[in-house]
């Protein structure tokens, strides 16, 4: 059944202010996916805070459009789902292709990322960065490196030092 004209403007509405919002996102094309697998991989993709949007593709054009954003015009000759990432910009794209390799029903036709449209290696390159939390940690542990090595060189004098004195007591009773 056709939708009428409010319907697809709500829709419209809905779909501007998902990329008003993003930081990233990932394009597929579904065709072949089965509803359990869709529904699987929303799961997963909303336990990591992405939306996952399927929408006509001429609504999709109309709001890229609208927001700025150039992209291919190739990508919507199939029926494509977009991934919106709301706070982790590589998520959508690290889950996405995770799914990709179990599933191969989904093929990756590109994404957007800093508002400019990025091709399905780049999308590819991006799934392969480490999590914001791994960086974090990397950071962390960069940044305690030297503390650690210099108590390490604290406790060595002193560990030296309790062993010369150990020795002397030794020595003298």
């Amino acid at each position: 059944m056709a939708k009428t004209k409010e319907q697809k403007s709500k829709l419209l509405e809905n779909l501007d202010s998902k990329i008003d919002r993003m930081k990233s996102a990932v394009i597929v094309d579904y065709k072949g996916l089965k509803v359990k697998d869709t529904e699987a991989l929303r799961n997963i993709l909303r336990e990591k805070g992405v939306e996952f949007n399927i929408s006509k593709n001429t609504l999709t054009k109309i709001a890229l459009k609208k927001s700025g954003i150039e992209f291919d015009e190739d990508i919507f000759k199939k029926p494509v789902a977009i991934a919106f990432a709301m706070d982790d910009e590589v998520a959508p794209a690290k889950e996405i292709t995770l799914f990709a390799k179990k599933n191969e029903a989904i093929e990756i036709l590109g994404g957007i990322l800093e508002r400019k449209f990025i091709d399905d290696a780049m999308v590819k390159q991006l799934a392969a960065l480490p999590s914001k939390e791994q960086l974090y940690a990397s950071v962390v542990g960069t940044i305690a490196a030297p503390l650690s090595g210099m108590v390490n060189v604290f406790a060595g004098n002193m560990r030296g030092l309790v062993n010369v004195l150990n020795a002397r007591k030794e020595k003298v009773s």
